[in-house]
């Protein structure tokens, strides 16, 4: 213990040499010339004493061009230990005003994990996405006092592709083929996903093509649920779009996007393609079908295709890339249509606003990169409506807000987008839940003479160099009581006005 205090005296020193050295009085250090401003200085601790300290401060005080003054800051930690141990408010208010007699305002802050208290058919979810919401309010009325109705908040909202809870993760895996197909262009090498069908692609492709002939030559017209039979097969992807937004299914499907779904289900190899491929186009050569496409289409099977119609084709190449850059661009285009359905169809943008990710004045790599922002921003949206029940009102800010981010930036989904947002839309996902963060600032006097005295709670640890009761708790690790009691790391930063003039 002696040594604690001494290598605690050593760093006093430390601290005390450097506020003489601002010290605009002390002339025989100054040498008669203005005092040289250093930035502020702050020493490590271990924070074994026992106070706690892990580190101390201090930060000169300026008027104008003159240093008036010291702001000394100590910084103590402690944990964990259980909520109903920590001090209460009058005790602090206390500790304060011992150092400062003015008179106080009180601040406070909160975190809360939004993702933790969300819960799809009464199960937690189980996410690497992140979803938290911070609070701001004064006036704080007691310690880890749940934030009122009238905070500032901000959700805070890190979501990862490719969760399989996300209502949109039958997209994402539409997607991620389309993003190995893309990278095969690259490397020449391609990682085929596992098939999601029992026959082979050539098998379902033969059998959109008897389809189409049996129509063309007026034999066995489906029935209207044998329509929405098909149309639910062929447009899984569609569906999981629209479910968490309640629209209909989109049942306006082209014989490009039904072969996309067809040979995305079921291809396991380049052969397959190009098997696929030669068995179409030798069915629009000799006039078999005559496929429906959209109007617009500009895909080179698109192409293929409306020559077709007049009994005139241009010959196609299925040797090298070729195969593999015909099924990007119809998954493409689809893909494209699938997401100006859900965003328009949900007044979420506009066709003008959409422009920059559906434009086809780019290469086709480039292309499939600007889809790929367009499915992060609709992973981003599903889920909010869908774990925290966000309706129109903010969905939309939220979708404009990440639109402009990805007009402007690269994909990144490690970005964090931030929505302002009423405390009363998300309530009750945090009213009964433990805050990640909690904390009162207590503050009195104003412009250079304010002073603050800071106390916070988390449930990690606060500060990565201090030893802890638990020595053995990993830094990352979140600690949470038996029960409902939880546990946490108290931080608490007070100081002291030392003046010179």
């Amino acid at each position: 213990m002696k040594m604690i205090w001494h290598l605690l005296w050593r760093k006093g020193q430390l601290l005390s040499i450097y506020t003489l050295a601002h010290n605009p009085n002390m002339t025989q250090l100054s040498e008669g010339g203005p005092v040289a401003v250093l930035p502020p200085l702050w020493v490590r601790c271990d924070s074994l004493d026992p106070e706690g300290i892990c580190w101390l401060g201090a930060e000169p005080i300026k008027a104008s061009n003159n240093i008036t003054g010291m702001n000394l800051h100590t910084v103590t930690s402690k944990g964990p230990v259980a909520g109903k141990t920590i001090e209460n408010l009058g005790d602090l208010i206390k500790i304060h005003k011992g150092r400062h007699s003015s008179a106080i305002a009180t601040k406070g802050s909160a975190q809360y994990n939004l993702y933790e208290s969300a819960t799809v058919e009464n199960s937690i979810i189980e996410s690497e996405s992140k979803v938290y919401v911070d609070f701001t309010w004064h006036n704080v009325d007691k310690i880890l006092q749940t934030p009122p109705l009238t905070s500032a908040a901000t959700l805070n909202i890190q979501l990862e592709p490719g969760d399989p809870q996300s209502p949109v993760y039958q997209v994402y895996k539409e997607l991620d083929f389309l993003l190995v197909l893309v990278e095969s262009l690259k490397t020449g090498m391609t990682e085929w996903p596992e098939t999601l069908e029992s026959r082979t692609a050539v098998e379902l492709v033969q059998e959109l093509l008897n389809d189409l002939k049996n129509k063309l030559n007026g034999i066995g017209v489906a029935t209207k649920k044998e329509v929405e039979k098909v149309q639910s097969d062929v447009a899984v992807v569609d569906f999981s779009i629209q479910s968490f937004l309640t629209l209909s299914l989109r049942g306006d499907l082209d014989f490009a996007e039904q072969l996309w779904c067809s040979m995305r289900k079921s291809v396991s190899s380049y052969q397959d393609i190009v098997d696929c491929f030669t068995l179409l186009i030798q069915s629009l050569k000799h006039g078999d079908v005559q496929p429906w496409i959209h109007r617009g289409s500009s895909s080179s099977l698109s192409k293929l295709i409306q020559q077709s119609y007049y009994g005139h084709m241009e010959s196609v190449s299925l040797s090298g890339l070729a195969p593999i850059h015909m099924l990007i661009e119809i998954g493409l285009e689809k893909m494209k249509r699938d997401y100006i359905n859900c965003f328009i169809g949900q007044e979420l943008a506009t066709l003008n606003y959409l422009e920059y990710f559906i434009s086809s004045s780019v290469d086709l790599q480039e292309q499939v990169h600007r889809v790929q922002k367009l499915h992060h921003i609709l992973e981003i949206v599903a889920s909010c409506n869908a774990f925290l029940n966000l309706k129109h009102e903010n969905l939309y800010p939220l979708t404009q807000h990440c639109l402009k981010y990805y007009k402007e930036n690269p994909w990144n989904m490690q970005h964090v987008f931030q929505l302002p947002i009423r405390p009363s839309f998300i309530h009750e996902f945090y009213q009964n839940s433990h805050p990640q963060m909690w904390k009162v600032e207590i503050s009195s006097g104003h412009g250079p003479k304010e002073v603050k005295t800071v106390w916070q709670v988390t449930t990690k640890p606060p500060v990565p160099h201090a030893i802890f009761a638990d020595s053995d708790l990993p830094l990352e690790t979140t600690v949470i009581g038996s029960g409902e009691e939880a546990l946490y790391f108290i931080t608490m930063v007070s100081c002291s006005l030392v003046h010179f003039i």
